[in-house]
């Protein structure tokens, strides 16, 4: 006896979705068709030494390859909802208070320890706003589609919900507020996005005299790994010693990741990963009909979220080396 047939209301609406992905990768192309070549840059970069030096012996043509490489080719409609939502929460996030605090100290240092400074702060501030990312629950909403990745290789990294890139707005704004230059600052996003790209990567390269000054594929590899002991572990972008300061260090000499992924339910297709974070929230008609009772839920929203901030703030004791 074979599947139940599927009603045709949900073969319609996953047409739908499947149409509008196509939509937005299209629309994306057209107001910028470079993510083309980026797309072959990396395939022609990356792709050999996947193949003279694999982690995992998988094909090329895995499951959801497709959608990765849309995720890739609509990076700049996705990118331009990052950067308006982005400038909103660095304005609400308040991380630019402490910047303007600190910015006569900056300001007075010589170029090269200001530039150390720089990398300093931002690589600290990725770290917390990453964690945080993954254990207060709202933000794992959004942070959950890029965990969702199940094949890690030359073009997975792209798989990110656009709301979720405002995780960088804080930090930017802090630098910025600082004094560190705007060239300073874009250099470490863009090294950041650059970097995340070739963690991602399916090599086997572990560079053991490494692993305690810079993060390698091995550690973001595991940062992505839903095995025991892994998860919410190795949020560092640049300097493993954040995770090393704050117990969420964890690089087991004896193995390595084998599997990936999270166990929620995410959507296969595009758009409806966009859609799936904002499941069960209030609905905007909602707030417009009801707007004191809104207001007193969004109060108490933001100080649960607060709450949760803090204690996914606190210190472990987790080691595995």
């Amino acid at each position: 006896m074979g599947p139940p047939p599927v009603p045709r209301r949900a073969r319609r609406r996953a047409l739908w979705l499947r149409l509008g992905a196509a939509a937005v990768v299209l629309g994306s192309l057209v107001v910028d068709p470079s993510p083309i070549v980026l797309v072959l840059l990396l395939f022609v970069l990356v792709v050999p030494f996947e193949k003279l030096f694999p982690r995992h012996d998988q094909p090329f043509r895995r499951p959801r390859l497709g959608l990765d490489v849309g995720y890739a080719l609509a990076q700049p409609a996705l990118t331009g909802v990052s950067l308006v939502a982005g400038g909103i929460v660095a304005i609400g996030s308040l991380f630019w208070l402490p910047g303007l605090a600190l910015r006569p100290v900056v300001t007075a240092l010589p170029p090269l320890a200001q530039l150390l400074v720089g990398v300093l702060a931002f690589d600290l501030l990725i770290y917390w706003v990453h964690r945080w990312s993954h254990e207060v629950p709202f933000l794992w909403r959004f942070h959950s589609v890029h965990h969702s990745i199940e094949t890690m290789d030359w073009v997975s990294a792209f798989r990110n919900h656009p709301i979720d890139g405002i995780i960088l707005a804080p930090p930017i704004a802090f630098l910025l507020a600082a004094g560190f230059s705007l060239e300073t600052t874009g250099v470490l996003t863009v090294l950041q996005i650059v970097t995340g790209i070739f963690l991602h990567a399916n090599v086997r390269w572990r560079w053991r005299p490494l692993q305690r000054i810079i993060i390698t594929p091995d550690f973001h590899h595991w940062h992505h790994a839903n095995e025991p002991g892994a998860i919410n572990s190795n949020y560092s972008v640049f300097l493993p010693v954040w995770d090393i300061i704050f117990g969420t260090w964890f690089m087991p000499k004896d193995r390595r990741p084998s599997v990936y992924g999270i166990d929620e339910y995410m959507p296969p297709t595009m758009v409806a990963q966009f859609l799936h974070p904002f499941r069960g929230l209030q609905k905007p008609t909602t707030v417009l009909r009801h707007p004191v009772r809104s207001t007193k839920r969004a109060v108490r929203d933001l100080r649960r979220g607060a709450g949760q901030i803090r204690r996914a703030s606190r210190r472990r004791d987790r080691q595995i080396a």
